[in-house]
């Protein structure tokens, strides 16, 4: 035991049995499908919840200028690793892209919109509002591409439609939250909006774009450099977010029973879009490589475009950290389940040359 050691010996042992302690936890996490990203939103939580004084300090060096920075930046370096060349080859398979798309951008909504009609849930409730938001975002890219390929999917037509969802959305997402928070409240100006997200989204990716053929290989190379660029901007998004809330007491009424209704409900919500899709795609005779493709890109949102967007969509909105919690509860709770299906399909893959 550490406590019959003196000196740097007991330091030593302190030490060595934390780092034990870290690497278990950290080991059981990632079988569980959380990976470090996830556990360190749930820190940029924890310090905001103690510490939310720097996170609504304001300025042009404060942190809040610091993440609209980042939101351009991430934008401009994903635009300059598309490859024109590769999204006009992958057009071809279109029952492919109708469903992913169609999925991501029509099903989603309308499902909220039943549900809220079901459940009494109103457009001035802030999660109700949060899970809307949720639903008319993107897919993901990294990830889905990630569990297409291990399930033994369609790569390429995974790649084509992350990426082509994620320029739709910049125009999707706010048409869909125009017409909701204007339903309600007609505080929200569609065309401010999306003048802004044209300017901090969409002008960034063309740029990066027209630039891929001289910054493309580099961009590439230091795809995981780049990678942990972006999170350390949702993290600071996150952080700044929920300081806000949390400085102005907003989680206050929210308690545990709240928070476990509504990590059952984004689980929910996962599986029902995956059964439906893989209805639609064995409906549709999709081989086994592009139903897959559909099943993961077609059920995830995507956490970038949530918290980026999210700086346009509620600037100013103490209570953004409200909003995003949803999105952040799917996005934990997708990476788990999409990684045991990922694993079951490819375990379960036939036997090459067999029917």
């Amino acid at each position: 035991m550490c406590s019959n050691l003196r000196g740097t010996h007991r330091v030593s042992c302190v030490v060595d049995r934390t780092s034990g302690i870290y690497n278990a936890l950290r080991g059981l996490a990632v079988r569980a499908g959380l990976d470090g990203f996830v556990l360190a939103l749930l820190g940029s939580i924890a310090l905001a919840a103690l510490w939310p004084g720097p996170g609504v300090q304001t300025g042009p060096f404060s942190l809040r200028e610091l993440a609209n920075y980042g939101v351009s930046a991430i934008f401009f370096f994903y635009g300059l690793r598309l490859d024109p060349e590769k999204l006009r080859h992958g057009l071809s398979n279109w029952k492919l892209h109708l469903l992913v798309q169609s999925a991501t951008f029509l099903l989603f909504p309308a499902l909220m919109l039943v549900f809220m009609k079901i459940f009494g849930g109103g457009e001035g409730d802030l999660l109700w509002l949060g899970v809307f938001y949720l639903a008319a975002l993107p897919s993901t890219v990294s990830s889905s591409v990630v569990m297409v390929s291990i399930a033994g999917g369609n790569i390429a037509a995974a790649i084509f439609n992350a990426s082509v969802s994620s320029l739709i959305g910049v125009f999707l997402t706010p048409f869909w939250m125009g017409l909701f928070i204007a339903a309600s409240s007609g505080e929200l100006d569609l065309a401010v909006v999306i003048l802004k997200l044209i300017v901090q989204v969409l002008v960034p990716v063309a740029a990066g774009i027209l630039l891929h053929r001289w910054g493309g290989k580099f961009a590439e190379r230091h795809k995981t450099n780049l990678r942990r660029f972006d999170q350390t901007v949702i993290l600071l998004i996150v952080y700044t977010s929920f300081c806000d809330s949390f400085s102005r007491n907003l989680f206050d009424d929210r308690s545990i029973p709240d928070l476990i209704w509504l990590s059952c409900s984004m689980m929910a919500l996962f599986f029902l879009v995956y059964l439906v899709i893989g209805i639609l795609s064995r409906l549709l005779g999709f081989s086994r490589e592009d139903r897959i493709t559909a099943l993961f890109c077609g059920s995830k949102k995507s956490l970038v475009h949530g918290t980026v967007m999210s700086k346009v969509l509620f600037a100013g909105n103490p209570a953004a950290g409200i909003i995003l919690l949803p999105l952040m509860i799917y996005h934990a709770l997708q990476l788990v389940a999409a990684s045991v299906l990922a694993q079951y399909m490819a375990r379960s893959a036939p036997i090459s040359g067999s029917h």
